[in-house]
């Protein structure tokens, strides 16, 4: 059996003169977390949309389980559980008929999208507030919500654009561990988020993306050790020194006060960490400790935006 179950081929889509997507191919394994990061316009939403046929491409195809979407978009949605950045709940029905509603919508029986339902609604900690109209709902329980509704169909992908953007600690906590728990089942979720810390806690692969073109793509261990043009120092002082002081050292990027030590970014390690010591020497401060850790995948992200637009 073949574990790759979606393959987006040579994908593009033009509006007008602009590329929003320009040429994108990639696979998702079965069972994995894919991550799509990329700045605002960098084609994420876009793609995603066609990748659940909302949205035709220009050219290109997207199959999911051997099936082109656009040859056969009633089979292959009902198979995805689809939870789009701006969608929203059916405000003037309570969560419980909202999710009764869309498993009727995917012929679900009535005795099953009833358990099915409750079932959600208490895993998604909602239950006490099933029989409340979902126009009273917070954001981050119609986020909830909208999660159960896209889960009702028991779908073998869910696609999830931006799950946590702008919610409360609680629900954001809720939604993650969901989605682990979900993918330990063996769900494939394919996620786009802003959020580094999600990508990298959840994701097994990571496409990054920008002007319409993925400019990096591999899981966040391996993108953070191939980003050797972007290496970082932590530097501990006995004493505090100005930010400032190390902005005209040779082989230094960035540097930035974290807690109790100085986080440094570097085009090249040894000339920077002799800088250093000269530096430290000149203002008789002495060094506690140096490390050199593996840059964050925020750092990795920043890089790759940064060489994208450079070339």
């Amino acid at each position: 059996m073949d574990s790759i179950v979606m393959r987006v081929n040579n994908l593009s889509k033009y509006f007008a003169e602009i590329k929003a997507v320009n040429n994108v191919s990639f696979s998702v394994q079965h069972g994995e977390i894919f991550g799509f990061l990329g700045p605002n316009g960098a084609g994420k939403t876009t793609t995603i949309r066609m990748m659940t046929g909302v949205l035709k491409p220009t050219s290109g195809n997207i199959v999911i389980y051997g099936k082109d979407v656009w040859k056969n978009q009633i089979l292959v949605k009902q198979i995805l559980g689809n939870v789009p950045e701006e969608a929203n709940v059916y405000m003037d029905l309570t969560g419980l008929k909202n999710l009764e509603f869309i498993g009727e919508l995917y012929g679900v029986s009535k005795k099953e999208r009833k358990e099915r339902s409750l079932q959600l609604l208490k895993k998604f900690e909602l239950f006490e507030r099933r029989d409340s109209l979902a126009k009273k709902y917070s954001k981050g329980m119609k986020q909830r919500l909208l999660l159960c509704m896209a889960l009702m169909s028991e779908p073998k992908i869910l696609f999830l654009d931006e799950p946590t953007s702008g919610l409360d600690v609680q629900s954001s906590i809720i939604i993650k561990n969901l989605i682990k728990e979900y993918n330990k089942k063996g769900m494939t979720i394919f996620l786009t988020t802003h959020n580094m810390d999600i990508a990298n806690e959840l994701c097994d692969r990571i496409a990054i993306i920008n002007k319409g073109k993925i400019i990096k793509l591999d899981t966040p261990e391996n993108l953070r050790a191939i980003e050797k043009g972007y290496q970082a120092i932590d530097l501990y002082l006995s004493k505090e020194i100005n930010l400032s002081d190390f902005e005209n050292l040779d082989g230094i990027n960035r540097a930035n006060k974290v807690k109790d030590h100085y986080h440094i970014i570097v085009s090249n390690l040894d000339k920077a960490i002799n800088q250093l010591i000269n530096l430290t020497r000149s203002k008789n401060i002495k060094i506690r400790k140096i490390n050199t850790p593996e840059p964050s995948l925020e750092e990795v992200f920043i890089s790759a935006i940064n060489v994208g637009e450079n070339n």
